[in-house]
């Protein structure tokens, strides 16, 4: 051991600041939440913080609201990668093949996911207004509806439009993902197979999937992090409304902690979050793990 350390002792050194910064940047803030979470703390009262123990995790439990956004979190979190996993490998799958234009259809699929998000979301409030807002105008015209709906203003609308819009804006990360390990698989396996009878389904199912496996893991924990722990693009497009239709884990804790200033309630929550998420990649692991074994 001491002359593994004597051998990689210059690597140790180049390592470390980057190591020193990840703390800082990432342990010391989660540490301080979960400090935090043990008082009770009002932004506006400068020192007069409380120690409270687990009180504040007791008040955000008891809360009915605090679980109706537990179920929108999950709501959100899993409508919106499934759907980016549907849609990103299914462009994949057609951007794959030898079609006239697909370098320009290539360059078109990728502005959602370089259009800002402040932009995506403000451009998609007034796309989906209900007075003048171009959805509706199209849906009216070729008669899909009779009526102006309402996307982001109803309660039975807004989670599935706010799911949509994420959808929309992270599927071509899957779909570039997707694709360069497409670009790699073997044209003769896949001719092979054609060769000996397979169809079009049995050569994706048996050759073209299980190839995605390793990236597939890597997008959809990826995915289910950024997802979960999402806010600024529900903020943009309902604020958590209508009537906390869309609120959120992420948007409760920015309520708690910057609107009615309760900032030990908001850490509980985030430590909430953490534990949450923690479980759910322990629980999407351990079902990968049984899948290979």
């Amino acid at each position: 051991m001491v002359r593994f350390f004597k051998r990689h002792t210059i690597a140790y050194v180049f390592m470390l600041p980057a190591v020193i910064f990840l703390v800082l940047l990432l342990l010391v803030p989660v540490i301080n939440v979960f400090i935090n979470s043990m008082y009770e703390s009002n932004l506006l009262i400068v020192g007069d913080d409380v120690f409270v123990g687990f009180e504040n995790f007791l008040n955000v439990i008891q809360d009915p609201l605090f679980w109706t956004t537990v179920k929108n979190s999950f709501v959100y979190t899993f409508g919106s990668v499934g759907g980016e996993y549907i849609v990103g490998l299914s462009t994949a799958i057609l951007l794959n093949q030898k079609i006239k234009g697909r370098a320009l259809f290539r360059g078109i699929m990728i502005i959602p996911w370089v259009v800002p998000i402040v932009v995506a979301g403000m451009t998609w409030r007034w796309m989906l207004n209900p007075e003048y807002g171009i959805v509706n105008v199209l849906l009216m015209n070729i008669g899909l509806i009779d009526q102006s709906i309402n996307w982001l203003g109803s309660e039975s609308t807004a989670m599935f439009s706010v799911i949509w819009i994420n959808v929309w804006r992270s599927f071509p990360f899957y779909t570039i993902s997707f694709l360069a390990v497409l670009q790699t698989i073997n044209k003769s396996e896949l001719e092979a197979a054609e060769i000996d009878g397979a169809n079009m389904f049995q050569k994706f199912w048996k050759i073209t999937f299980p190839k995605l496996g390793g990236i597939s893991i890597i997008l959809i924990v990826l995915h289910l992090i950024w997802t979960f722990n999402n806010f600024d693009f529900i903020w943009i497009l309902t604020e958590g409304g209508p009537l906390n239709a869309t609120e959120t884990l992420a948007i409760a804790t920015y309520k708690e902690a910057f609107m009615k200033y309760h900032y030990g309630s908001a850490s509980a929550i985030s430590v909430l979050m953490v534990v949450i998420l923690t479980g759910m990649m322990a629980l999407y692991f351990w079902l990968q793990n049984r899948k290979i074994e």
